[in-house]
């Protein structure tokens, strides 16, 4: 899963979605181009409010070991084969594990010597909930609210676009990936095939490229006649 992805929901609409306090103080905006580092709604359990708290934080996960925050551009992203036994998101699976709210996501295929932007999104223009982690990492200044989302490997027609996709929980498991004592092979079982069904392929345009672009026009389907052919073979390259 390339590092970009779309969250434009407000926070009211979020927290009556996942039935969860608002603890964003405002600080919620919506975003169409996500990059790493940058501010994103999670949902965690919260054992002080007793139950599902909306909070914003930091996307690219810290372990509270971590020095300081500059390799967290690196960790906006956790494999689910390895995630329960990596050093740095093995305590966050354990004990902090957060739903992340998104529109979709983008990737890029690489086609007749230029590149191809997709946005994966449901059809029914539904919420998704990837999979994610938080960690609350304690620095020289305040206490800092970060998270990564969980990738596996690309499933159906997503894998002619990339080799991973975030890990996608419809509503069904919220609340055992929340808090759940599932093993670790329940908890980050593949989506079925009538989810990734419901998952649109839609061409976009450049834009989403440079990080500086926000807004609804980075996720409209670019006219067929600017469009880059899907590979004939899935991509093998993961970006992070």
């Amino acid at each position: 899963m390339c590092g970009r992805y779309a969250t434009t929901r407000s926070a009211a609409d979020l927290s009556a979605l996942f039935e969860a306090y608002d603890d964003t103080g405002g600080r919620l905006a919506a975003d169409y181009n996500v990059a790493p580092t940058d501010p994103v709604p999670i949902v965690r359990f919260s054992a002080e409010l007793g139950g599902s708290a909306l909070s914003v934080a930091r996307w690219g996960l810290l372990p509270h070991w971590a020095k300081d925050t500059r390799g967290a551009a690196r960790m906006i992203n956790a494999r689910a084969e390895t995630v329960a036994t990596t050093r740095a998101y093995a305590r966050s699976f354990a004990r902090r594990r957060c739903l992340v709210p998104a529109d979709g996501w983008y990737e890029w295929v690489r086609r007749d010597g230029g590149r191809q932007a997709y946005f994966m999104t449901p059809r029914d223009g539904a919420v998704l909930a990837f999979a994610g982690l938080w960690s609350l990492w304690r620095g020289a200044g305040d206490p800092l609210l970060t998270c990564s989302v969980v990738t596996t490997a690309a499933l159906g027609d997503l894998a002619m676009v990339h080799d991973r996709m975030p890990l996608l929980l419809p509503r069904r498991r919220w609340s055992d990936w929340l808090d759940g004592d599932d093993d670790p092979a329940v908890l980050l079982a593949p989506p079925d095939g009538e989810s990734l069904a419901e998952i649109e392929i839609r061409p976009v345009g450049r834009g989403v490229g440079d990080v500086r672009n926000d807004g609804p026009e980075l996720v409209a389907r670019v006219p067929a006649a600017l469009l880059r052919a899907l590979p004939e073979e899935p991509i093998a390259t993961t970006l992070f």
